[in-house]
């Protein structure tokens, strides 16, 4: 079905569930689409773009909804993406965002060449973020990216300062979330490079993938995204003017923020 649709997301066009048993999808629709958030009226006079996360905030909380109400029980198998994407009316890369968020939460594991399981029904004490958890990432980038902020403000080249200012520009402007935290990712680690220290740098680069797939989960979730923007904004802007300690400051108060808004996500 299509996730417009006015019936439940559990029943099909026919009235048969189209996924398989052990997935029987949630009971949740989604909206017609986000409302257009303002920018900052000092940064930004138009309206924000609509963002693609109504299909696959709608896909990941009703599979959340049939997982933890004990419809689709500890140790099932999700249907196929296929299966899925055809059942919900969305793309496979819809679904694929959706399932990454279930595993990030600890609710599912895939695996390769046998598929989805649901190895849990409540959210996990932490995050799954590949061979990181969230917990992990929240202790050591205060070390890292706060101090390499600061430093990129002293250091940074004016093609640095160009790079970072135009993934912001980028950011503000997608409305593909996927691409969006590609984005996210080249952001941080755009700005460790500008930092000069190699050690940051190399450090950042390790643990993209882990914050990448951080971003997903935090946006979907909590409606991280037009936040985060208006973060990023403030640290490109006290990098510009050279402000280290001003830079130090906003780099600290997005990583709290992010760190807020996972402890809310485990406390559901």
């Amino acid at each position: 079905m299509n996730l417009s649709d006015s019936r439940t997301a559990g029943q099909a066009a026919t009235g048969q569930p189209a996924v398989s048993q052990e997935a029987a999808a949630g009971q949740r629709t989604a909206t017609s689409g986000a409302v257009p958030r303002l920018a900052q009226a000092a940064r930004l006079s138009s309206p924000r773009p609509l963002a693609r996360f109504s299909a696959a905030e709608a896909v990941f909380s009703a599979i959340r909804h049939d997982i933890e109400d004990g419809t689709v029980e500890v140790g099932a198998k999700l249907s196929s993406e296929a299966t899925l994407a055809a059942h919900y009316g969305v793309s496979r890369s819809v679904i694929r965002e959706a399932l990454r968020s279930c595993t990030a939460l600890g609710l599912t594991v895939t695996k390769t060449g046998k598929g989805t399981f649901v190895v849990a029904d409540r959210v996990a004490n932490d995050l799954t973020l590949g061979q990181y958890s969230a917990s992990d990432l929240n202790e050591a980038r205060p070390h890292i990216e706060v101090p390499a902020a600061g430093l990129a403000a002293k250091r940074r080249s004016q093609e640095e300062l160009e790079h970072l200012k135009e993934i912001v520009g980028s950011m503000a402007a997608e409305t593909d979330p996927e691409t969006w935290v590609s984005l996210d990712a080249s952001f941080h680690s755009a700005i460790a490079r500008a930092s000069g220290n190699k050690v940051f740098e190399s450090v950042v680069a390790d643990i993209r993938e882990a914050l990448a797939h951080q971003s997903e989960t935090l946006n979907m979730v909590a409606d991280r995204q037009h936040v985060s923007d208006d973060e990023h904004l403030r640290i490109v802007e006290a990098i510009e003017s050279g402000d280290a300690p001003a830079a130090e400051a906003a780099m600290a108060d997005h990583l709290s923020a992010v760190s807020v808004a996972l402890d809310t996500i485990l406390s559901k």
